[in-house]
């Protein structure tokens, strides 16, 4: 089992996120033909090794041909604070990789845009589905957190510091790289964030500002408020950790494959970078899982549908419905997720703020579990994601992932079925 686990002790943001996953592995070259595709211009990106008490870590920096954004830090937090000289003073900086963007299409980095028009850059630029599908659920994550901070719809939330050149660059990164880690699960056992306020797009604000706390209550996420003065987490960044976590629990052994350290742009009392372990535990042929079920008579389709979504998006391992007859011979669903312990209340509350049910029932339940991986092959469709199988005596059986399928299908406009039974031979 591949996991990344994320220490997220001094907080974390979209650069510190994207350094620390290349540092753990992520692989340079394919990040960098991404970038090259984007529709944007006026950028380049920067990947360099720099100082942080005492301690090396990677540095990722979007380099715009306009200001940044970031000011320094007395502007931001009102108070005096030590600048930050990466070519100066006892912070060594050492170049390692530069890469220049030269597009043709926006170019405005202090332009707002809204969820459409951000997601359009994104189906424009080239990277796999399953990086794009997590572009898209990270933006949405955030669209969804500032249209609550403003009482705006959806459609009508324009974003500021997110809907800017590097952020956008940022969060692209941030999937690209992540997805080509090729993890298993996700562990983040607590953000911890500091307290005061923040300068920001629409004037001082409390910490954490309204989008993180928004993010970090709607999907349950482990906070701990250090006290300290400054902002650790970053809007860009706690969507990153809402997409993708799994766990909040590091399982009880594990071997340590790869650390990658993230450092962050500002100083503060604590040491501003993220850690990414790469880890690998070994499956347990004998685990314990639980099962939430409920029965449902008056609920629509539509929200049925809506529900299944939200518990997939939150972890988790199955929801399925199964037709019943309740009192009074009302035709009505019997809803089951599977979850880990630690979903249980993730998982009861996404049910009870979606449905009409006003009780749900739980079992600890046993089960055993086949060893898995993902594998690549090359195929004579180009290269292809399996999820490889290892049966009890050894032997192993390789499933081409829907993804993968789905893509060639559009791609070569061929049927899902021609496709699927020439992977499967």
């Amino acid at each position: 089992m591949k996991s990344l686990y994320l220490e997220c002790n001094s907080g974390i943001s979209g650069d510190m996120a994207v350094a620390a996953l290349l540092d753990a592995g992520a692989d340079r070259k394919v990040l960098e033909d991404v970038l090259s595709s984007i529709p944007l211009e006026g950028f380049k990106t920067e990947i360099t090794r720099v100082n942080k008490n005492g301690i090396d870590v990677c540095d990722f920096n979007v380099i715009l041909e306009t200001e940044n954004h970031d000011h320094d830090m007395e502007y931001l937090f009102g108070h005096e604070h030590h600048h930050e000289h990466h070519e100066h003073g006892n912070e060594e900086h050492h170049h390692e990789h530069e890469h220049n963007h030269d597009h043709s299409h926006e170019h405005n980095h202090h332009e707002h845009r809204g969820l459409p028009e951000i997601q359009e850059i994104i189906r424009k630029t080239q990277m796999t589905d399953g990086a794009r599908t997590l572009v898209l659920k990270i933006f949405q994550i955030l669209a969804e957190a500032e249209s609550k901070a403003h009482n705006k719809p959806l459609n009508e939330v324009h974003f500021h510091e997110v809907g800017a050149v590097d952020s956008i660059v940022d969060i692209i990164s941030i999937a690209v790289c992540f997805d080509n880690l090729a993890v298993d699960q996700v562990i983040v056992p607590k953000l911890c964030e500091g307290t005061g306020t923040v300068r920001c797009q629409h004037g001082i604000l409390p910490i954490p500002v309204p989008a993180v706390s928004n993010i970090v209550a709607a999907h349950n996420l482990p906070l701990s408020i250090l006290p300290m003065q400054g902002e650790f987490i970053t809007p860009t960044g706690a969507a990153f950790v809402a997409s993708v976590i799994t766990s909040t629990e590091l399982p009880d052994h594990f071997t340590v494959k790869k650390i990658g350290m993230g450092g962050g742009k500002r100083n503060y009392e604590r040491p501003s970078f993220v850690r990414a372990f790469i880890i690998e535990s070994e499956n347990q042929d004998d685990e314990s899982i639980y099962k939430l079920e409920t029965n449902i008579d008056d609920c629509s389709g539509e929200a049925l549908g809506f529900v299944m979504e939200k518990l997939f998006e939150a972890g988790a391992f199955d929801v399925h419905y199964v037709p019943c007859y309740m009192k009074k011979n009302r035709p009505a669903w019997l809803l089951y997720v599977i979850c880990s312990k630690e979903k249980l209340s993730v998982m009861e509350n996404i049910i009870y703020m979606n449905t009409t049910t006003i009780g749900i029932r739980r079992f600890k339940v046993e089960r055993t579990i086949l060893k898995r991986q993902i594998i690549k092959k090359n195929t004579e469709f180009g290269e292809v994601t399996f999820k490889q199988v290892i049966l009890p005596d050894g032997s192993k059986r390789d499933y081409p992932e829907y993804e993968s399928i789905a893509k060639i299908c559009r791609e070569k406009n061929l049927s899902y079925q021609e496709v699927s039974c020439k992977l499967s031979q």
